[in-house]
């Protein structure tokens, strides 16, 4: 590609798995625009890096192109300044979720166990939205969603159900018990963000 004029322009962002030598790094370096390693936050930084090198070409697109690429970002205008509440308990789920949600300028609380995610529940009034994990130990997200939804102050309040068990039955299994919405997981960025602004722009 490199050596290619038809294509040299082409903006390269390199995404890989492994730990790099400074050598190696330099090299990439001098061939692609972008290096990106693998790591907690990497969907995130290879889609920052994407956006990017696509924005610097924004002001050739057709105006319906460019307005479309205006209406993604102007969309993230309804999570700016939102409280969500993130319940697991897995502390790698909360920091990739909560540096996700926290870049699109939300508050970020979170909970490691249904008990927890209640407790926050009942004292935080400024609360938008619950992303709740399914699979917990002691009381699981199917019990706290019953619980929350016992309470008639909480009956209207969005819960995503997010669960790693994408089995026949599950959604429903989860609409059941009190939630609004369900993702199976690892949880897709762009599926996650597309939610919250459906169930936060109300």
């Amino acid at each position: 590609m490199h050596d290619d004029d038809e294509i040299s322009e082409v903006p390269v962002v390199v995404f890989t798995g492994r730990e790099l030598s400074p050598e190696e790094d330099a090299q990439l370096h001098t061939m692609a625009r972008s290096v990106v390693v693998k790591g907690v936050e990497s969907p995130e930084r290879l889609l920052d890096e994407t956006a990017l090198f696509l924005h610097r070409v924004v002001t050739d697109m057709p105006a319906a192109k460019q307005a479309m690429l205006e209406d993604l970002h102007s969309s993230d205008e309804d999570l700016v300044g939102e409280t969500v509440l993130l319940v697991d308990d897995d502390a790698r789920n909360i920091f990739a979720l909560s540096s996700v949600l926290e870049r699109r300028g939300m508050r970020v609380l979170t909970a490691t166990t249904g008990s927890e995610a209640i407790e926050l529940i009942e004292r935080e009034p400024a609360l938008a939205i619950v992303l709740m994990d399914i699979m917990m130990p002691g009381m699981d997200g199917y019990e706290t969603m019953q619980v929350v939804r016992s309470n008639p102050k909480f009956r209207r309040l969005p819960i995503l159900a997010l669960t790693a068990k994408a089995m026949k039955g599950d959604r429903e299994k989860c609409l059941e018990a009190g939630a609004s919405d369900y993702l199976a997981k690892p949880v897709n960025t762009e599926q996650l963000l597309s939610a919250l602004r459906m169930w936060l722009h109300r």
